[in-house]
């Protein structure tokens, strides 16, 4: 009888265990929040989102304010579509602007919301419009490559003896 008293806590121990740990990451993973406060839907449109994933942090001054609810791609416009998921006791003028930015210089990607001066507030269904797509690493270094290979195609006609004898 002892033994399987023993059994039972044992057996109650490892299963609360195993709760907590399958807790841990899922919230780790920032694919479970329990947040019980109410919320107001807005939407934005992006021409680039980068790697924005559905969940992802909606912060102001560093602060998280909401949620990406979900992603879709708008055929018509050819933009992506976000809609945003807004905590009910933050309050933003509707001229308010949206960036993706990433935390630190490869972390997760997050929308950064700027709040402008409109004395109204945005309210569940409005459109934010003021919108700056993500900086894609990719694009800025083939671009810097493209600008280094240009001026160095400029230093090399400027330095040949036929460019010279033609400018005079």
């Amino acid at each position: 009888m002892q033994r399987s008293k023993n059994d039972l806590w044992v057996g109650l121990f490892v299963v609360i265990g195993g709760l907590a740990i399958l807790f841990l990451a899922l919230k780790s993973a920032n694919l479970l929040t329990l947040n019980f406060n109410s919320a107001y839907q807005v939407s934005a449109r992006f021409d680039n989102i980068g790697a924005l994933k559905p969940r992802a942090a909606v912060k102001s001054g560093g602060v998280v304010v909401g949620r990406v609810e979900s992603i879709s791609f708008d055929d018509k416009r050819y933009q992506a579509s976000v809609n945003l998921s807004m905590d009910s006791h933050y309050a933003f003028p509707k001229d308010s602007s949206l960036k993706i930015l990433t935390s630190g210089l490869l972390g997760e990607q997050y929308v950064g919301i700027e709040a402008g001066f409109d004395p109204k507030t945005l309210v569940a269904g409005d459109v934010i419009t003021q919108t700056q797509s993500a900086l894609v690493l990719e694009t800025l270094i083939s671009q810097f490559l493209f600008s280094k290979a240009a001026d160095s195609g400029n230093k090399t006609e400027a330095t040949t003896p036929s460019a010279s004898a033609e400018k005079k």
